[in-house]
């Protein structure tokens, strides 16, 4: 990959797809928590996916507006690097998550124009990272993973004091022009290496990693 790019691969449901990001050399694996979602795991099934994680992967679990009992479930099951809050999360509420777990905290943003960019400064103050999503379409059911992207140009001179990561709509034909445009460092994506929503196609992961290592003349 281009120096610093790391890929995080969400929305992991099967022993093949934690081996294909292995095997790809990704940085992250997510797992996702939120019944809505086709990529939605139980915590036995995350608990027997994560321990297949090698280390050096940091394992991931996404979650939307949890209440403390469901987070503490999970972290007491589901051996975990960092907590991905995904809903409505105020930063209070980020703090709080901190505070309680002893985990890193990364704080997805939906992004759709210039006002909702104020937000990630907020944010950036209490999270540990923050991913820069797509902000959803309205009345979708998912705050993520729904293949949409945002106007990489309203972060392009942007940056945090926080690591942060760009998300939405990432596929192995863009990512070498959204890092291009925004600088970032770490990139995710989910629907975008998937054969079928929930399914990743292990060639496809390997593709969108080799993408991330192609620098892009804008």
């Amino acid at each position: 990959m281009t120096p610093g790019i790391r890929v995080k691969i969400c929305g992991l449901t099967r022993p093949e797809d934690v081996s294909a990001v292995a095997d790809a050399g990704a940085a992250y694996a997510g797992f996702v928590f939120f019944p809505k979602s086709p990529r939605n795991v139980t915590i036995e099934q995350a608990r027997h996916l994560a321990v297949e994680v090698p280390v050096g992967v940091a394992k991931v679990a996404l979650v939307v507006n949890a209440d403390d009992a469901l987070l503490d479930a999970i972290t007491a099951a589901v051996p975990l690097d960092i907590l991905q809050l995904h809903g409505s999360e105020s930063p209070k509420r980020v703090s709080e998550v901190r505070s309680r777990y002893g985990l890193p905290v990364m704080k997805a943003v939906g992004v759709a124009d210039q006002e909702d960019v104020a937000a990630l400064d907020l944010y950036a103050e209490v999270a540990d990272q923050i991913l820069v999503d797509a902000k959803p379409p309205k009345n979708a059911d998912l705050p993520g993973g729904n293949g949409v992207s945002f106007d990489w140009r309203l972060i392009s001179a942007r940056r945090w004091s926080k690591p942060w990561m760009l998300a939405g709509g990432l596929t192995p034909d863009n990512v070498a022009e959204a890092i291009a445009l925004t600088g970032a460092k770490q990139v995710d994506v989910s629907s975008g290496v998937e054969t079928a929503p929930g399914v990743k196609d292990a060639g496809v992961i390997q593709e969108f990693i080799q993408a991330t290592r192609v620098p892009v003349k804008l």
